[in-house]
């Protein structure tokens, strides 16, 4: 089958006698890939209604369960939702990713960092695969974003701050294809202008968006064409309309029908041509040579892994594996030293702490002790003081008693003048008066009231009433 003929180089070249079936070998890889299926995410980005849903159902010609959205959302949601579609023989697994509530929010931030997360999170979930010692990429699901379709307001005069902050931050994570939507609110004119003043707008603030390869010689000429009609300004719709005894696509007004599927009407076709029948399998390429490259080289950076050692020599993965660990080892050491000495140095802190507290605690308590002594020495003072008023007032009872029984005894009572003087018609008042004094006091005028009281008794006055 093969004739060789030695060449002055020492190598050998083979021509082909007859037929050997290599040319078979893109029908094998046809046949590979039509029997394990394919799989396209895409990512919506634009404001709520309008009208992201309704343009990917026009472009698969189907429609998808995507419920409606309102302006009340609290953040930006993304809400991812996988079908399974086939033409003919071919399997695509399609992944539609929607951003419910972009736009909504007062911070921009707030709008697109979610956006970006999650496109760090299907790149990392890949990364996390691939360095798994059993991998199974062959049945993994790729959930990485191969397309954004980046969606404009119609508004004819430029972008807004959101969009470009919002692109800014995609163009190295995603290929971005900026669309306008809802362009049949524009009229022809100015969405020619729009379309220059917004590319011009990308330009000027460094925004790289998605140009279609130009390097295959078979697509290159349209690729280029299509390039130059950036960004596509596309209606979509699901309802179908009579125009001339054919239905089609369309939405129709009083003033006339826009059909979807008319060029001259607006860019649907020409987004479907590029998007799905012609850059398909380049928009996966990119995605995985280009962006999820650029992940993961910073990624494994950040690990601390490096290609070649600090003299420019190549650097195997099981050195830079040691090496981090032994930086991490002594990272380690390090910081736990710290942590010691941090604890030890709070433990003597609150030792002092504790220490000055007891100390305070004890000042206090030989202060109440203190009071305590004083109160008890003035208790015991005046319970003196009290004992001996207690002491004075039952002699000076005891005084006051035998005086008083003294007076009762020293008094005759004359029973026949009580009988007279009951039986006159007057009766007499005779007081006895008692004055406690010392006991001399007492003496001198007791001896003087009971010779006063003789007297009255040998003279009675008597009261008439």
């Amino acid at each position: 089958v093969f004739s060789s003929d030695i060449q002055n180089d020492g190598c050998r070249s083979l021509s082909l006698s007859g037929h050997v079936g290599v040319d078979s070998l893109p029908d094998q890889l046809v046949n590979k890939s039509i029997k394990q299926g394919f799989c396209f995410n895409i990512l919506c980005i634009g404001e709520t209604g309008i009208g992201k849903s309704t343009l990917i159902d026009s472009l698969f010609n189907t429609s998808f369960d995507d419920p409606v959205s309102t302006h009340f959302q609290p953040n930006v949601r993304l809400r991812a939702q996988t079908y399974e579609l086939q033409e003919s023989n071919v399997r695509l697994k399609l992944t539609i990713v929607s951003t419910v509530g972009f736009g909504d929010q007062i911070k921009k931030e707030e709008s697109y960092q979610p956006i970006v997360d999650y496109i760090d999170a299907q790149f990392e979930a890949y990364l996390q695969e691939e360095l798994k010692i059993k991998r199974s990429l062959h049945s993994y699901h790729d959930t990485r974003i191969h397309v954004c379709l980046y969606f404009i307001s119609p508004t004819g005069h430029s972008l807004k701050s959101l969009d470009l902050l919002t692109m800014k931050s995609l163009d190295s994570k995603v290929n971005i294809i900026p669309i306008i939507g809802k362009a049949d609110s524009v009229s022809k004119t100015e969405l020619q202008k729009f379309k220059v003043k917004l590319m011009s707008e990308l330009v000027s603030n460094g925004v790289q968006i998605y140009q279609f390869p130009t390097d295959d010689e078979t697509v290159s000429e349209i690729n280029a064409i299509m390039n130059g009609h950036l960004p596509f300004a596309v209606v979509g719709s699901t309802e179908e309309v009579k125009v001339e005894n054919k239905m089609v696509k369309a939405r129709q007004y009083p003033w006339g029908i826009v059909q979807v599927e008319d060029e001259n009407h607006c860019d649907f076709v020409k987004l479907r041509e590029m998007l799905i029948c012609t850059n398909m399998e380049d928009l996966r390429e990119q995605t995985h040579a280009r962006h999820y490259e650029l992940y993961r080289r910073c990624r494994l950076e950040e690990m601390g892994f490096r290609d070649t050692g600090p003299e420019n020599k190549p650097v195997s993965l099981q050195e830079a594996y040691e090496a981090k660990r032994h930086e991490f080892y002594i990272e380690m050491q390090r910081k736990e030293e710290e942590m010691r000495q941090v604890f030890v140095q709070r433990v003597k802190e609150k030792e002092a702490i504790l220490k000055e507290a007891e100390q305070e605690i004890q000042a206090k308590f030989e202060h109440l002790k203190r009071l305590h002594q004083e109160e008890r020495l003035k208790l015991e003072k005046n319970r003196r003081v009290l004992e001996d008023e207690m002491a004075m007032f039952i002699k000076k009872k005891a005084a006051a008693e035998l005086l008083q029984t003294q007076a009762l005894v020293s008094t005759p009572v004359n029973f026949k003048k009580d009988k007279d003087r009951k039986k006159d018609q007057g009766f007499r008042l005779e007081l006895l008066c008692f004055d406690v004094r010392d006991e001399q006091t007492v003496n001198v005028h007791g001896q003087s009231e009971r010779e006063k009281l003789e007297g009255e008794r040998n003279s009675p006055r008597e009261f008439q009433i």
